[in-house]
């Protein structure tokens, strides 16, 4: 202990004879003051200093994104509200948004495009309510952050088939059942609102998609008739026109673009 104190002691004083000789106070041991050293002394070894290091930190070039990217927005509903024929309070209702949707999910709408008003920012949306195909304008305080999804369903309705694109890359096909004559499964475009799983009754599969498109003859089924797309237990009865208005795939199909397509995708069928 005494000789780390006497070795700190030194180095103390060291560093304390340092400064007193640079303030130019500290006398050599005949008495007298050393001479401080001159501003234009230290001026003179300025151009030998070194370089400056780079910066950290640099502002890159902009970089476009890729012309293939093709994307699609989003956003869930924050608060219940009507959406409206144009962007203004005035405006006649279309139909009323509410926060959950049937399977007690968070209801989320497809983002159009959106335009400020003179009330504020206002955006267009497509609504999952009859007549399908149907957009509305909604005050955009009344949706939550917005998301992005790359992907987009194409189901074929005549030959039988759903394909998923990514950035317009198809990723994904599968042969699939559709509506019957007199319970078609309507056309035109819509999106995923939900994803659902755990089904007591294996009719469904292992995983559903609830879309926002409805049937047109069904209106009469429990939450209006909504079109999902899931799994089966009669696989040998696809591809082929089996259903109510639903889409149906193999299970090991359904599966498989579980893991491919997000909530939020929109969706063709044609």
């Amino acid at each position: 202990m005494t000789v780390r104190k006497r070795v700190v002691g030194v180095g103390l004083l060291g560093a304390g004879a340092l400064v007193l000789l640079g303030l130019g106070l500290l006398r050599h041991p005949g008495g007298s003051k050393t001479h401080p050293a001159q501003p234009q002394a230290f001026l003179s070894q300025v151009g030998r200093l070194p370089p400056p290091q780079r910066p950290a930190f640099e502002v890159g070039q902009p970089k476009l994104l890729s012309r293939h990217e093709l994307i699609a927005w989003f956003a869930p509903v924050r608060r219940e509200v009507d959406a409206r024929k144009a962007p203004r309070e005035t405006a006649a209702g279309v139909a009323s948004l509410t926060l959950r949707t049937a399977e007690a999910t968070t209801n989320i709408v497809l983002v159009l495009r959106q335009r400020r008003e003179p009330g504020g920012l206002w955006v267009q949306i497509r609504l999952p309510v009859l007549p399908n195909n149907l957009t509305g304008w909604v005050p955009r305080r009344a949706l939550g952050g917005y998301h992005v999804v790359h992907t987009h369903l194409v189901v074929d309705l005549e030959r039988l088939n759903a394909s998923l694109l990514n950035d317009g890359r198809k990723v994904f096909s599968a042969q699939i059942g559709i509506g019957k004559p007199d319970s078609p499964t309507p056309t035109g475009e819509f999106y995923v609102r939900d994803r659902v799983s755990g089904f007591g009754n294996p009719f469904y599969g292992p995983i559903a998609f609830g879309t926002s498109a409805r049937s047109a003859v069904l209106t009469d089924w429990p939450a209006g008739g909504f079109v999902g797309l899931h799994g089966t237990n009669e696989p040998n009865l696809i591809p082929g026109r089996i259903s109510h208005g639903c889409i149906r795939m193999r299970n090991q199909d359904i599966v498989r673009l579980s893991h491919l397509m997000p909530v939020g995708t929109p969706i063709s069928i044609h």
